[in-house]
């Protein structure tokens, strides 16, 4: 097997957290319009899960519960989650793979760590990869821009990447991913990780 490491992937550096969350999901089983109805259900499911973590901590440590800063927060939970579980949906290979996908939400005290790992195929990797070099190697937002331009026309919007390019550009996101490659099986795994400062 062998893996590729593209942005800000460091995922065996991070410290063990006691708060997270892991939803696992076969996104095969579903229409794709029905998927992305689901998509929003566990969205909204993962935020009102991070208001528990989040709003616990601060009563444990005797924190004064700022709810603007928890409202826009949240609001970043459900965009990121939404965004991610869009795209695995969307350029799941349609092979079956024996693993289902996973979203995992931790919470630390300085940040929040999204991770989402599913299956697409050798030649979606190789375009995905172009697009993260693409975004690695130039200014954001200049291509959040393009991709906005792009998004308008209805034969791009699936490609424009415009919900990655809106976690760095609005959200102030940092992404890493990882590509596995399967051996012996004409798929790829990927991982893409978020990781959103909590200006706690």
């Amino acid at each position: 097997m062998s893996t590729e490491i593209f942005g800000d992937f460091n995922d065996e550096k991070q410290p063990e957290c006691e708060e997270y969350l892991s939803i696992r999901f076969s996104p095969s089983r579903l229409p794709l319009k029905k998927r992305w109805e689901n998509n929003g259900l566990s969205a909204d499911f993962i935020s009102e899960y991070f208001k528990i973590f989040y709003v616990s901590r601060q009563e444990e440590n005797g924190d004064i519960l700022n709810d603007i800063l928890l409202e826009n927060l949240q609001n970043s939970v459900k965009y990121v989650a939404n965004e991610l579980l869009e795209n695995a949906m969307k350029f799941q290979a349609p092979i079956i793979y024996p693993t289902a996908a996973r979203i995992f939400l931790s919470l630390y005290n300085d940040k929040l760590v999204f991770y989402i790992k599913h299956s697409i195929t050798a030649q979606q990797a190789e375009s995905f990869e172009i697009f993260i070099k693409k975004v690695l190697e130039n200014d954001p937002q200049a291509l959040y821009m393009e991709a906005m331009r792009e998004s308008a026309r209805e034969e791009n919007a699936h490609r424009s990447g415009i919900g990655l390019l809106s976690m760095i550009c609005d959200y102030n996101a940092k992404l890493g991913w990882k590509f596995e490659s399967i051996d012996g099986v004409p798929l790829v795994t990927v991982t893409t990780m978020v990781t959103l400062e909590n200006n706690n």
